[in-house]
């Protein structure tokens, strides 16, 4: 795999979509560009109050390990020309970007699929843990959701 087809990073701060983007687009080759933006929702739990944030923490390494190989899988399978995958650590208040994934395929449906997938997985597979911390200063973790 040619590595300047994949950007895997875990950030702390805003992540740089327009950077992401930049990097997917602009390939004749590569006609379907799908990209994904997960934010914090804003909530409130009965008992706690509003969701002040979401506190992301990883095992670093072998996040990013998880994360190339999810690129990998998407390269080979969908024949995807670019992709990146891109999440944030530390706090996320509601409304701000917490993952990015942009798939450049040569069709959308290939870029489509491929997409879902990496997200899907990511949430899955990858150690990265997220607990959410409410007004009352409740914390509780979040348990990843299994993907179909």
């Amino acid at each position: 795999m040619n590595e300047e087809q994949v950007i895997v990073e875990l950030v702390r701060g805003p992540i740089a979509a327009d950077a992401v983007r930049s990097f997917i687009a602009g390939h004749a080759v590569l006609g379907g560009i799908v990209t994904f933006e997960g934010a914090t929702r804003a909530e409130i739990d009965s008992t706690h109050g509003k969701l002040v944030r979401l506190d992301y923490e990883a095992y670093d390494g072998m996040a990013l390990r998880e994360m190339r190989s999810l690129a990998d899988t998407a390269i080979n399978r969908w024949k995807a020309g670019r992709v990146a995958i891109v999440h944030r650590l530390g706090p996320v208040a509601p409304g701000e970007s917490s993952v990015m994934i942009a798939v450049a395929c040569p069709h959308r449906g290939e870029a489509f699929d491929a997409c879902r997938w990496i997200i899907d997985m990511l949430k899955k597979d990858v150690p990265i843990w997220k607990r959410d911390v409410f007004a009352d200063g409740h914390v509780r973790w979040v348990q990843p959701a299994r993907a179909d």
